[in-house]
């Protein structure tokens, strides 16, 4: 539907409305046709007050649709109107119009409205992501920095995870602004990069660089720069943290993920166990493995591909330099079917150990304990990330350690361009077909300071996945007495 140049009279909508295939569901097609063309907002006026005429009211999700157009453009008075008239003839509001509602108000010069408006959010659900990081930006471009702060703790603390715009914006709107407390903030969101391994984008990072070298009376001074294979910094010469975890350390992360985790409240809910007291029978009888596999995780590399040709190529490759494999499998793996060949198994079963577990059970658990009874020496192969397993883990400490030694430990996998080969990335260097060597980088790749310096590991672009490649490029920074 084509959204008319300028308002119409009633008999002219009546008219478009009567050659319309789906009269009853007229208005909103045509309103999304003025949003996504960014009509002129009386003309999309002139059409709620031809609806308002002919049915003496206007439905909900019509409402939302031109408060939608509204916010696009900035109504600010349209807006304040469609909200008037929501919280009169509506007991409720969902969480799509208070997010509409909210994000238009916020950029205008009535922002302090969508603070009130998301006490009442947070009186029915948690406010989405959309509500709290427009009340921050508001509060932010204000300078209102202490309110700003405040609300972004509160949805941390609800586990509304920010995106990168909201970070970086802290460090736009804080720049030449002093303060020891807002600088104490502003470290805790570094801290925040670092505990869960997040890596900013070049745009992120020079906003970073550009508020350090802005802090009145600071005299920090960044630089970029890459961090020699020995783990020290050429610009300011400071060695960055080991990537290995002491005795003491592995220890404790050991015996952490296998109570919390491992035997955790969640363990069970896929696997019995039974099950799960078999699998320990079985590793411990064969202990240590060298490489601990994600069978059905591996199977699926390749699309194109029979799933047992993905885990052989994979099984082939790992088994080269004579290393103890443990492929941890499903029972349907042995049904000799269309994917699955039986000899090419029993070929595998040659080169590897394998535990079959039944058809709805959880792998996870089964990788992180055969992977951690084996000893620091043992690495794991699977794409999944453990996102779950981590927010398990009871402090922030711990947290950290499981991701060191993840990113020390996890071998992660992709086909080759031309899809003839898989190539493995051990600590995020990648060796086609070969696996079993010393990690590529002795420092651990993560945001790191000693007080007066500050390392920040960076990525050139933006990128909404993790991703196992660890970047290489750095921003070095000093604070110089």
């Amino acid at each position: 539907v084509q959204p008319p140049e300028k308002p119409l009279q009633a008999e002219e909508w009546n008219k478009l409305r009567e050659n319309f295939q789906l009269p009853e569901i007229f208005e909103e097609v045509m309103l999304n046709s003025m949003i996504r063309c960014n009509s002129p907002i009386d003309v999309a006026k002139s059409l709620l007050t031809h609806v308002a005429k002919r049915n003496g009211d206007i439905a909900y999700n019509v409402l939302v649709k031109y408060l939608t157009l509204c916010v696009q453009q900035g109504q600010v008075s349209e807006i304040r109107d469609v909200y008037d008239i929501m919280k009169v003839r509506f007991k409720v509001l969902e969480s799509g119009a208070y997010s509409l509602l909210i994000k238009g108000l916020s950029n205008s010069d009535q922002w302090r409205m969508a603070f009130t408006l998301l006490e009442e959010v947070k009186k029915i659900v948690i406010p989405s992501r959309t509500c709290y990081e427009s009340c921050i930006k508001a509060a932010s471009r204000h300078q209102e920095m202490e309110l700003a702060f405040q609300l972004y703790k509160e949805m941390l603390a609800k586990d509304v995870v920010p995106t990168l715009d909201l970070l970086q914006s802290f460090f736009n709107f804080s720049r030449g602004m002093k303060g020891a407390e807002l600088q104490e903030e502003l470290f805790g969101i570094l801290l925040y990069l670092r505990e869960n391994q997040i890596y900013p984008h070049r745009t992120f990072m020079r906003t970073i660089k550009l508020w350090f070298e802005s802090v009145p009376g600071g005299n920090w001074k960044g630089h970029l720069t890459k961090i020699t294979d020995s783990g020290q910094c050429p610009v300011c010469k400071h060695q960055l943290e080991d990537s290995n975890l002491t005795e003491e350390e592995y220890s404790n992360l050991s015996e952490k993920i296998i109570r919390d985790v491992i035997h955790g409240t969640d363990t069970f809910r896929k696997t019995s166990p039974k099950e799960f007291e078999a699998f320990q029978a079985f590793v411990e009888n064969r202990l240590p493995f060298d490489i601990v596999i994600d069978g059905l995780n591996v199977s699926h590399i390749k699309s194109r591909k029979m799933q047992c040709e993905n885990l052989f190529d994979a099984v082939n490759c790992l088994a080269k330099e004579n290393a103890r494999l443990l492929v941890l499998g499903r029972k349907h793996m042995l049904m000799n079917n269309s994917n699955w060949k039986r000899e090419i198994m029993k070929e595998m079963q040659n080169k590897a150990d394998f535990f079959f577990a039944e058809n709805i059970s959880e792998d996870d658990a089964f990788l992180l304990y055969a992977t951690l009874r084996s000893g620091k020496h043992c690495r794991f192969v699977t794409r999944d990330f453990l996102r779950d397993h981590k927010a398990c883990l009871s402090d922030s400490l711990t947290r950290h350690l499981f991701r060191k030694w993840q990113r020390g430990h996890q071998i992660a996998f992709y086909s080759s361009a031309n899809g003839r080969s898989i190539n493995f990335l051990s600590k995020k260097k990648v060796f086609p077909f070969i696996f079993f060597q010393q990690p590529a980088l002795r420092y651990d790749c993560v945001v790191q300071t000693t007080g007066d310096t500050w390392h920040i590991p960076y990525k050139d672009v933006f990128e909404e996945k993790y991703s196992y490649q660890v970047p290489r490029k750095w921003l070095c920074i000093q604070q110089k007495s």
